[in-house]
């Protein structure tokens, strides 16, 4: 339940995320690799979405590209370096 709770959190500070994932990409902190694998992932999950609940069913469609897009952005604050994650107020 603990991990729910921090994720609805974390969507609410989504605001942060947008500065957050600029200085992500364009950091000499971030190893080339890494960036290259979650740039891959955003690419992918945008060309090809894997719906487990398919989105005509309106709000609830949604849901599962939202959770798909926390929890991304949930391992890439993880990947980053402490500097970043101090700086955008990431724990």
């Amino acid at each position: 339940m603990r991990k729910f709770a921090k994720r609805i959190r974390f969507l609410f500070r989504f605001h942060k995320s947008i500065p957050f994932l600029k200085d992500f990409f364009l950091s000499n902190e971030v190893k080339k690799r890494t960036k290259w694998f979650y740039l891959l992932l955003i690419i992918g999950y945008g060309l090809f979405p894997f719906d487990f609940i398919p989105d005509f069913f309106y709000m609830v469609g949604i849901f599962d590209d939202i959770t798909v897009a926390v929890f991304l952005l949930q391992r890439m604050v993880q990947a980053a370096p402490d500097s970043l994650k101090e700086k955008h107020g990431f724990d």
